[in-house]
């Protein structure tokens, strides 16, 4: 990579489930990214300052709790408040509580500002594959 990217990641709201967030890092940091890692039980507050401070391009969240669009009603607004305009959002992990159709999940995810959701389970590789055409796409 000719200019490296930041990428911060971590859990959101009180979600302990930390090992999601880790592998993330890892194999960004393999793929060459400079990788901020929050770790678990991130207020949203602090990815922003986060991302501000380090000029990051991307955050890359996770929860596996269900509890996530509650965690991050109005997180966009804040992120173009602090003059975040072109942070790349994603998310992935266990969404919504109960059972329900994942489909939504995104739906909701999209509308409260996030580039791409993903399920449980996805291979970080597809994830890392849509941040560079995301960036490429940027520019």
């Amino acid at each position: 990579m000719a200019e490296q990217i930041t990428v911060i990641t971590g859990t959101v709201g009180v979600d302990a489930h930390v090992i999601g967030t880790k592998i993330i890092s890892r194999v960004l940091r393999d793929e060459g990214f400079n990788v901020v890692e929050l770790g678990a039980q991130t207020p949203p507050e602090e990815f922003i300052s986060a991302a501000q401070e380090t000029a990051a391009d991307a955050i890359f969240m996770s929860s596996l709790y269900g509890m996530a669009e509650m965690d991050l009603q109005g997180f966009k607004e804040k992120c173009l408040e602090a003059g975040l305009d072109d942070l790349l959002l994603y998310i992935g992990g266990i969404l919504g509580v109960m059972r329900h159709d994942f489909n939504d999940d995104e739906e909701k995810f999209k509308k409260l500002g996030f580039d791409r959701v993903y399920p449980p389970e996805t291979d970080v590789k597809v994830a890392i594959v849509d941040l560079k055409a995301d960036l490429k796409n940027k520019k």
